[in-house]
């Protein structure tokens, strides 16, 4: 009967436990994670403000391109935000005779880490569905979106300015009013010995079915060479706009990440991104081995914890994705994991 009391006093304490640790971990997460997000926010808000030297793009564009990065800021802010909230928890709750206290209910260290270990499995696969489904889907969309806005700008033609190109002409425009550009001329080279040369009092673009062309009204136009000159008088004159585009093509995902068996750095990448999804779960014992101590007898050392663990995770991190293939993965992930299990073993498991 004691035995049975205290077999449901342990389970009882270690749920209370585990929903405990697991609230608090949530509000140091966010404490954490909000301010990094907020700050490297601010960096690919910088760099997407850089475009707008190449390209015109409003306010709502901006935040459509902003939005395509999130996956990324998100991606590189939840390990790190992780790793400084597990251990701020765990130092706390020592610190504060929390832990000690979960020993004397009759709970063990890996019992207390059951909770943790649960969040950093859901955070695994969080990083591993941001990796691999959202960033390449988010990539491509923000490539297609500066690929659309360029060549909307190669075809702003800008009144006033010299060295504009329409297609294989240069052009040059005085003014334009009301959609319509007033003492337009063209030049263009056509080869080593022959030009063309166009002027007229009025123009316009034309786009229809994609192809775009430009309408030039009364007006005359030259070509002379070498041993000749030709003059003609026109009253409407169209000039297409015969540059090739580059159509975005959209990947799957099956198809984006295939590449991966022919192209190097993009296997690399698969690497960097399978290493970093598993950093949550692989940080979870070295973090402990390290954060749950006895205030009496060890010192807070939590910045130099989450500084080495972090350093030490994304040294791996990089190397695989430089240097690295499937087989030196496995022996990272298995050592890494092997470590942290063994210091937890010998620094905590053992006395509490």
């Amino acid at each position: 009967m004691t035995n049975r009391r205290h077999n449901c006093w342990s389970r009882s304490s270690m749920v209370n436990a585990r929903g405990y640790i697991s609230s608090n971990f949530t509000k140091a997460f966010l404490t954490i994670f909000l301010p990094f997000f907020l700050i490297i926010s601010l960096v690919y808000l910088v760099k997407i403000s850089s475009l707008t030297a190449k390209i015109q793009i409003s306010f709502t564009e901006l935040l459509t391109l902003y939005s395509y990065s999130i996956p990324d800021i998100v991606f590189y802010t939840l390990p790190l935000s992780f790793i400084a909230a597990l251990a701020n928890i765990l130092i706390k709750l020592s610190t504060d005779n929390e832990l000690i206290a979960l020993y004397a209910l009759g709970l063990k260290a890996n019992k207390v880490l059951r909770g943790p270990l649960l969040l950093a499995i859901l955070f695994s696969i969080l990083l591993a569905s941001i990796s691999f489904l959202g960033m390449p889907l988010s990539k491509q969309f923000y490539k297609s979106f500066k690929e659309s806005k360029k060549a909307e700008a190669k075809l702003n033609i800008v009144p006033g300015k010299l060295g504009q190109k329409f297609g294989d002409y240069y052009i040059y425009v005085k003014e334009k009013k009301n959609d319509k550009f007033h003492d337009l001329v063209i030049y263009n080279r056509t080869n080593k010995n022959e030009e063309q040369f166009f002027s007229s009092q009025k123009g316009k673009l034309n786009k229809n079915n994609g192809t775009t062309s430009l309408e030039l009204i009364d007006g005359y136009g030259y070509t002379y060479s070498d041993v000749k000159l030709q003059q003609a008088k026109y009253k409407t004159l169209e000039v297409y706009d015969s540059s090739k585009k580059k159509d975005f093509l959209f990947e799957d995902i099956i198809a984006y990440w295939s590449k991966a068996k022919t192209d190097e750095r993009m296997m690399h990448r698969v690497l960097f991104f399978i290493f970093v999804s598993l950093i949550p779960l692989l940080s979870v014992y070295l973090v402990a081995s390290f954060t749950m101590i006895n205030p009496r007898y060890q010192a807070n050392r939590s910045f130099i914890v989450i500084f080495l663990t972090t350093l030490l995770l994304y040294m791996i991190a990089s190397s695989l994705e430089k240097w690295g293939n499937f087989f030196s993965l496995a022996i990272a992930i298995l050592t890494t994991f092997i470590l942290g299990r063994w210091l937890f073993q010998k620094r905590v498991a053992r006395y509490f």
